[in-house]
């Protein structure tokens, strides 16, 4: 495994904020799903980990209700800035952010329950993390994450354009460091940690390319953010990659080939302590 040359290769520029927001109308079902099955209930306190712009933070903001409430914790100004603004346009008054990373922070009470949607990915090291805030855990209580792994996204029949930008993702990302694949090792990762091992649940999207709802635009939006990088590992250049004209290339070669195309896949586990 690579060393990670990036903290967080996907930034947080405004851009990258929107990209989030149109990511998190996609899989956020699939969020609240895992969420629920994991048993995050009315009145829990959460911890949140890599809330970035707050969307999984509202998510459980939701499930606990006014009788719950939320921390959001995240190492990037920016997204903090950002996620409290959104909190208080939603009059969200169960929801905080803090600053910092959440290993290190110190909390006047554990939780009851911690979650993390694409965070240990971007890990250097996920068992450490694991063990790291699972100490902000009380006895009995809850810890579910959502991850991602690439080894599901394809199409078929093959639509050259989708296949070769997933392509160029998964590589600019293995070479960076993070882990492709943990959504499926997240079993190993919460074991190694100490912690049971985890129940799991697995979504994706997969549509046509002629409805909105078939990731496209999500893995276009993604290549966007990942471009310059994509250039500068190597994998390949702006130029070729197009990013102006790269969703509707792939959308229009989908339908012309008649393809279904199969997004990342979604990973969830949880586990009671």
């Amino acid at each position: 495994m690579p060393k990670r040359t990036h903290e967080y290769e996907l930034g947080h520029s405004d851009w990258e904020l929107k990209r989030l927001a149109t990511q998190a109308k996609l899989v956020d079902p699939f969020t609240r799903q895992f969420l629920s099955n994991a048993g995050i209930v009315a009145g829990m306190s959460v911890l949140d980990i890599g809330s970035g712009a707050g969307d999984v933070s509202f998510l459980v903001s939701d499930l606990v209700g006014p009788t719950g409430k939320v921390v959001g914790v995240d190492r990037s100004a920016t997204a903090i800035a950002a996620a409290t603004e959104r909190a208080s346009l939603r009059r969200l008054n169960n929801v905080s952010f803090r600053l910092g990373d959440a290993a290190e922070l110190m909390f006047e009470k554990r939780f009851d329950a911690i979650t993390g949607r694409y965070v240990l990915m971007f890990s250097a090291d996920p068992t450490a993390m694991l063990k790291g805030i699972a100490a902000h855990l009380r006895p009995g209580g809850v810890i579910v994450f959502h991850e991602a792994d690439w080894s599901g996204a394809t199409s078929v029949p093959p639509a050259q354009e989708y296949d070769h930008c997933v392509g160029f993702i998964v590589e600019t990302l293995r070479k960076v460091g993070s882990k492709t694949n943990l959504g499926l090792g997240l079993s190993a990762a919460f074991k190694s940690a100490g912690l049971p091992a985890p129940t799991m649940g697995l979504q994706a999207l997969v549509g046509s390319g002629e409805n909105d709802w078939s990731g496209i635009d999500m893995i276009a939006d993604l290549a966007t953010t990942m471009a310059p990088i994509m250039e500068q590992m190597g994998v390949t250049t702006i130029a070729k990659l197009d990013p102006k004209t790269l969703y509707q290339r792939m959308r229009d070669e989908v339908i012309k080939n008649n393809s279904v195309v199969v997004g990342r896949y979604e990973v969830g586990a949880w586990a009671r302590t």
